[in-house]
């Protein structure tokens, strides 16, 4: 809260504090701006995931929704959910633990270019056995 300097008028030379009805906004715009630089420097470190060659196609981009979920299958054949690396047994498992009791419920499948067709075949066919039907390729657009 910030002080005044007021005389009061009395004459007599003697200095009465009196408080004023303003707010001090400085402190406020230092914190904004320190957070504001954390989170451009955190952002785009948020975005990290499974590094794939996707294969290039003519497809136009999804809208943005929600954060979806994402299978991945890199050129090796390992399989992973979101970022965690998991046997094709588990993928299931947790696709219904993640999707709760939804079976429509959109799974993204991110094959690197490299990936035998076999292994994401069995990947997909698994997904689909499971009840889960909304699925999606995801592929990099054609670079012109």
């Amino acid at each position: 809260m910030a002080v005044s300097l007021d005389s009061g008028g009395s004459g007599r030379g003697r200095a009465r504090w009196k408080p004023k009805a303003e707010i001090n906004v400085t402190p406020f715009v230092d914190v904004m701006l320190v957070l504001l630089i954390v989170f451009m420097i955190t952002a785009p470190l948020l975005t990290v995931g499974v590094p794939v060659n996707l294969p290039e196609t003519e497809a136009r981009n999804l809208p943005a929704g929600e954060e979806p979920l994402t299978v991945t299958v890199n050129a090796d054949g390992l399989i992973y959910l979101q970022e965690t690396e998991i046997p094709l047994t588990e993928l299931v498992p947790r696709l219904r633990a993640i999707a709760g009791t939804g079976f429509d419920a959109r799974i993204y499948i991110r094959a690197d270019d490299g990936a035998a067709y076999g292994d994401v075949a069995r990947v997909m066919a698994r997904i689909n056995a499971a009840g889960f039907s909304n699925l999606g390729l995801v592929t990099d657009p054609v670079q012109q």
